[in-house]
């Protein structure tokens, strides 16, 4: 029995939006669990409608929904001691912000690349993630994006930023972006619960029996186009992925971190080529060579 456990925040707009569509919405029935998460009710999904998704995937996952009042990045303690479940993945809903202010629906992994921890999260440490989970994040996304309403969101992969970095639990982010209308938007909120409900169960069907590469990536913008291209047109999945702002921050310890930290075997490493320039390529390529890993240009697929 695998245990997800969606976490959702009381200081999120966004992601207050997203908790009150799992709640309200006739598309999903969760009922109160007997114990509480972060000392606020913690809730078990028991039946949900979406499409054609068979609700049979609860017959070998737990599918639990918590609220903290701490803010997302921030939340280093998930404070399982208190509560009766142990989940094995962890999805966050939230907010997505940035300076353009441009609608979206984004998925990403979470870390530091680097000494700055304004955003939560440890000094040059990464998460725990799964790049099959990252994927199917990203296609579910796209998938339930379709509502009119949303035609001006874009639907992105973010490179890995941002906290928390020390749970050892996989997780990804679900984000809702990207300024105080658009989080309150009630069609962008369904349309992530619903995404990270088929997130969940696209996920539990491929995790044991995938014939999709895994690779983590290196190079390229904030939005990763590049890799984004890959998930959505081969049978690849990418979890961590490093910008090229960052990448002479990289020292062996952070390849290994991707590799021992992504919850699948890692295939081969992945470079968006036109997205380093030669300094970044001249400190990146010697790390990467020390490991047994095939190294592969995104535009060779």
């Amino acid at each position: 029995m695998t245990q997800f456990l969606i976490i959702t925040s009381n200081k999120d707009a966004a992601s207050r939006n997203i908790k009150d569509k799992f709640i309200i919405s006739n598309n999903f029935k969760f009922e109160r669990h007997r114990s509480k998460w972060h000392n606020n009710q913690l809730y078990k999904l028991e039946s949900f409608f979406i499409d054609k998704t068979d609700n049979r995937i609860l017959d070998d996952n737990e599918v639990f929904l918590g609220l903290t009042n701490e803010r997302l990045i921030f939340l280093n303690d998930l404070k399982l001691d208190q509560t009766d479940i142990n989940p094995d993945i962890l999805i966050f809903a939230s907010r997505h912000s940035s300076k353009s202010g441009k609608p979206a629906l984004l998925v990403h992994t979470t870390g530091n690349w680097k000494g700055d921890i304004r955003y939560g999260g440890s000094k040059k440490i990464i998460s725990k993630s799964s790049a099959l989970l990252l994927r199917e994040g990203y296609l579910s996304l796209i998938e339930h994006s379709s509502n009119p309403k949303l035609r001006k969101f874009s639907i992105d992969i973010e490179v890995t930023h941002h906290g928390p970095t020390d749970l050892d639990v996989p997780l990804i982010f679900m984000e809702l972006g990207s300024d105080t209308r658009d989080w309150n938007i009630s069609a962008a909120g369904q349309a992530v619960a619903k995404a990270i409900i088929s997130t969940i169960t696209r996920y539990s069907r491929i995790k044991e029996d995938s014939n999709l590469k895994i690779g983590v990536g290196f190079g390229g913008t904030h939005y990763a186009p590049q890799f984004q291209k890959l998930i959505r047109k081969h049978d690849i999945a990418v979890s961590f992925i490093c910008p090229k702002y960052f990448i002479r921050y990289l020292d062996q310890n952070c390849i290994t971190q991707m590799i021992e930290k992504n919850k699948e075997p890692v295939d081969f490493f992945l470079l968006d080529w036109k997205g380093l320039n030669s300094k970044d390529k001249d400190h990146l390529m010697p790390l990467l060579e020390d490991f047994d890993i095939p190294i592969k240009k995104t535009k060779d697929f």
